[in-house]
């Protein structure tokens, strides 16, 4: 039964392996050492659900250990299918007194690679010096091998599978790590994660905003996404929405409140033809204003308004408070709706075809 959960595991973990490209990692870490150049110096960074052989956070860190002041950089991958030990092979420096070792059995590794010292004598701590061995189990980042390697680390960064981003959260808040890693900027929308962006336990990073994101994705990957792309070297990549850092390391700009131009001017100016000569409306099941896009929040409302979950780009904690989400506050939905709009809680508007199911809103107030 273990083996077909590690199976299963395996299976949906080819599915997230999407790699990460070395510019986007660049221009937001770059973000961080602006705002603070010492944000990195002397800490222990742990890279885990990576593939430090494919891995551009590894490539990354490596090559600049020493501009950035690091301690320790180790990397992790989950690969199940990484190295398969039969009868006779040699256990790893890991495995020499583990009583789990039989060499009458098959098993997986994951694999670990580590750079803390300058191993080949060139004066500098660099990519050449990085380390490798296959760790006791699978690399899973929920293993107890994988969390002792976090409990040593001070910071946590990686692109983690989309498919459990509400499990590695929830490991990464229970270990209080710091932490810059990737997903979607609908993972604001789940029960275990809004409340920590409400509470400003954590917020998104400063260099994405808007647009799609590049991913290397395996050679046997479908190419299923609305854009895709194969370069000269046959390397796969396709094109994902909605990707959005999200960490707990300050880099000021979501503390910089944005300017917003008043209810009138939006309605006389607004580019969005929602706003522009037609003004706002209210939701029928809960008393607050529907602003269909964040750039058209009046700057004069002094109540609720409902915005989209890209307000989240934008938000200032010390400009706006967030009230709550439409998730949950919309639970008295208008009698008698079509099936096609019917569901869980959601916030309604009145339109002259009858009502119209909004898209999830969070639910904010400005702050006096």
């Amino acid at each position: 039964m273990a083996r077909n959960a590690e199976l299963r595991q395996a299976k949906a973990a080819k599915k997230d392996e999407f790699y990460t490209q070395y510019v986007d990692i660049q221009k937001e870490v770059n973000a961080y050492i602006e705002y603070n150049p010492d944000v990195f110096r002397g800490k222990t960074i742990l890279l885990p659900c990576d593939d430090p052989e494919w891995s551009n956070f590894t490539k990354f860190f490596a090559q600049n250990f020493e501009f950035f002041g690091l301690k320790k950089l180790i990397s992790t991958s989950f690969a199940v299918e990484s190295k398969k030990y039969k009868e006779g092979y040699m256990p790893t420096l890991f495995e020499t007194e583990s009583p789990i070792f039989d060499n009458n059995k098959t098993r997986t590794h994951g694999k670990i690679f580590i750079l803390d010292r300058d191993t080949n004598a060139n004066g500098r701590i660099d990519i050449d010096d990085l380390q490798w061995n296959y760790l006791e189990g699978n690399g899973d980042f929920k293993s107890e091998e994988v969390s002792k390697l976090c409990d040593e680390a001070d910071i946590v960064i990686t692109n983690p599978p989309f498919s459990l981003f509400r499990e590695f959260m929830a490991w990464l808040f229970k270990k209080k790590k710091k932490f810059l890693v990737l997903g979607n900027i609908n993972n604001i929308c789940y029960k275990e994660i809004f409340p920590l962006m409400q509470t400003n336990q954590m917020w998104l990073g400063p260099s994405i905003s808007s647009g799609d994101r590049e991913f290397r994705v395996p050679q046997e990957y479908p190419l299923e996404a609305a854009g895709w792309r194969i370069d000269e070297n046959g390397t796969h990549y396709i094109k994902v929405k909605g990707v959005r850092w999200f960490t707990n390391l300050e880099h000021g700009k979501h503390h910089l409140p944005c300017e917003f131009m008043t209810m009138e001017d939006n309605i006389r100016f607004s580019k969005h033809k929602e706003v522009k000569g037609v003004g706002y409306s209210k939701y029928t099941n809960y008393d607050a204003l529907e602003v269909p896009f964040s750039e058209c929040i009046p700057s004069d409302y002094e109540g609720e308004m409902g915005v989209p979950v890209t307000f989240m780009d934008k938000y200032c904690p010390e400009q706006y408070e967030i009230i709550g989400i439409s998730l949950t506050l919309g639970k008295n939905k208008p009698a008698n709706l079509p099936k096609s709009q019917q569901g869980g809680p959601a916030f309604y508007l009145k339109t002259e075809e009858g009502y119209k199911r909004q898209y999830p809103r969070i639910v904010i107030r400005k702050k006096q």
